[in-house]
């Protein structure tokens, strides 16, 4: 699955900028950019917004690789099914690993396809 720091460097490379290059863009260091790149770091709106003009691509097609949770769209969810919340609130407050959270939704999405 590629993540959001993948495609950022995909496409850095093909417009062939180095990381110093994307970095002076955005008046940062170029770790800051490596950082984004190999997911240690999760750039905001407004940084995946100029990540987005100066790599020549929409943020929208960026927060599809996005790690960060869709806020407006949970907050609307939680609203109108509150299990919801509960259970992201649970979820947070276990400790889950995402992977494990990945593993659930996938063999449960692959058992569903199975069943049809």
């Amino acid at each position: 699955m590629k993540t959001l720091g993948d495609r950022i460097r995909e496409l850095r490379e093909e417009r062939d900028l180095t990381l110093r290059d994307v970095a002076a863009e955005l008046d940062v260091s170029a770790s800051f950019i490596s950082d984004i790149e190999l997911g240690r770091r999760d750039p905001s709106d407004e940084r995946i917004r100029q990540l987005a003009r100066i790599l020549g691509t929409t943020q929208d097609e960026l927060d599809q690789f996005s790690p960060r949770l869709p806020i407006r769209e949970m907050r609307r969810s939680a609203r109108e099914v509150p299990r919801y919340g509960y259970a992201l609130r649970k979820m947070v407050g276990s400790r889950v690993n995402p992977a494990e959270i990945l593993e659930y939704v996938e063999n449960r999405d692959q058992i569903r396809r199975e069943n049809r």
